[in-house]
């Protein structure tokens, strides 16, 4: 029954939901309205304040893209390639093969969101090839369960990034967070967002509820469609040796050469030591420019060669322009709600219908509905952090927590909402209906735990850090 509820939604968004580039245009103009409606802004103030805030997050429209990119430069080095192999031979049924594929999604996913749905999809097609009878379509769900889950939990976690990295927000938002220096030069560090115990404990919990919930969903042997039941030719291994270039011209040897590699690894781990060495605090210190920095130089390493590394980041770069085209327009929704103090009239909104306790659940609720029409954590939070964090100042609301409740809410979003699921669905030839019964069961069961978690692990923090 579930299974044909998440089909019959799917296929009603699949007619009815336009791209997600639509709803940033329409929401520009619902915010445009709003100011002028709600605020004593004029006309040309509200045109200002858009055009002003327009290229206000051109750094972090770069710093995403590079979270994108590094992440499957890691996934597709031959090194990596050998790792998938030798995982993908250890499951030996139906169930067991889509467990392994989403504990592999979700504990990647911590580490780099762009890297799991990567590394996730070519473990789940290799493990097609092996495993007899498997779901294919358990398969390339599950392979996309860290995105639904916890990805924002972890070290590529778009609010958390935003929050401890300076230039990342507009600095109007900043002073919102700030304060008036309760919370100096409102940034907040990783130590009291992802790294908070409370954090990673929700993490754990999501893990051990999202794989279980797969391991009983996914059907025996014989009662699911096979990718040749589904008449998809898996073909080749996606991650193959490079084939070696035999008499390189001279002017081309330096880029088949691992030379220039060991220099510049060595480098720029030269600079990570001395950046961290001369911090108090390490976890303070992480930030999206060290986050892809280490990823960039893992992914050289894995990659030997300057051509290699050059090829992967050719075939990671389309991935991108979603967020290059999207992400200037919520920056001049975040410029007109905050020149107008349109973020003060919903922050007052939220305090009329919270208290101290019901406010994290409420920001997840909220994070996971508006995730629904614009699907993307970063640029959602430059929209949602103005009146959410003036709100938990004025609530008394542990603010990295509100942080961590709006990256659990987020995250919920991806399992109804196929955005993020199109570039790996190319990859396995499927369409968003056939693997949304799966994601949409996991949704089910890990909503209420969600709000459970946010709300009892909040009560035993305090405000304001």
């Amino acid at each position: 029954m579930i299974s044909r509820m998440a089909l019959a939604l799917t296929n009603w968004t699949e007619r009815w939901v336009p791209d997600a580039f639509v709803f940033a245009l329409l929401g520009t103009f619902i915010v445009f309205v709003a100011g002028l409606t709600a605020t004593p802004s004029t006309l040309a103030q509200v045109v200002d304040a858009w055009g002003r805030g327009f290229w206000e997050l051109i750094p972090f429209t770069l710093q995403m893209s590079l979270v994108i990119i590094t992440g499957h430069v890691l996934a597709t080095s031959q090194p990596m390639g050998r790792v998938i192999r030798t995982v993908a031979a250890w499951p030996t049924t139906s169930k067991g093969a889509v467990a392994l594929v989403t504990f592999f999604a979700l504990a990647s996913s911590w580490l780099n969101w762009g890297f799991s749905l990567v590394f996730s999809a070519v473990l789940a097609r290799e493990v097609a090839r092996r495993v007899e009878g498997v779901d294919y379509r358990a398969l390339a769900a599950a392979s996309f369960l860290g995105i639904g889950s916890v990805w924002a939990q972890g070290l590529s976690g778009s609010a958390a990034l935003q929050m401890a990295t300076a230039g990342a927000l507009q600095p109007e938002i900043r002073d919102i967070v700030a304060a008036n220096g309760i919370v100096p030069g409102g940034i907040i560090p990783f130590r009291d967002t992802i790294f908070l115990w409370q954090s990673l404990v929700s993490v754990v919990v999501e893990m051990i509820v999202v794989t279980t919930v797969m391991w009983l969903a996914t059907p025996p042997a014989g009662r699911g469609k096979t990718a040749r039941d589904l008449g998809i030719d898996l073909g080749e291994r996606e991650i193959e040796p490079p084939k070696p270039v035999a008499h390189p011209v001279p002017g081309a040897w330096l880029e088949h050469s691992p030379l220039l590699t060991w220099l510049v690894v060595a480098l720029g781990a030269g600079y990570l030591v001395r950046y961290f060495s001369q911090v108090a605090e390490p976890l303070n210190a992480i930030n999206l420019n060290i986050v892809n920095l280490a990823f960039l130089l893992t992914g050289f390493l894995l990659h030997r060669t300057p051509a290699r590394l050059m090829h992967a980041v050719q075939a990671a770069t389309p991935a991108v322009w979603g967020v290059i085209l999207q992400f200037p327009f919520y920056a001049g929704i975040a410029g007109i709600i905050t020149a107008t103090h349109l973020n003060d009239r919903l922050a007052d909104l939220f305090v009329s219908v919270s208290n101290p306790t019901t406010f994290p659940p409420l920001v997840a609720i909220y994070s996971a509905v508006l995730g629904v029409f614009v699907p993307s954590g970063g640029s959602k939070w430059v929209i949602e952090a103005p009146y959410v964090m003036a709100a938990a100042h004025e609530l008394k609301v542990h603010l990295g927590w509100v942080v961590a409740s709006y990256d659990l809410g987020e995250a919920l979003a991806n399992l109804v909402q196929p955005f993020w699921m199109l570039p790996i669905l190319g990859l396995f030839k499927l369409n968003a209906r056939d693997v949304m019964g799966y994601t949409f069961v996991v949704f089910l069961v890990l909503t209420p735990v969600v709000l459970l978690l946010v709300t009892v692990l909040g009560a035993t923090l305090s405000y304001p850090l």
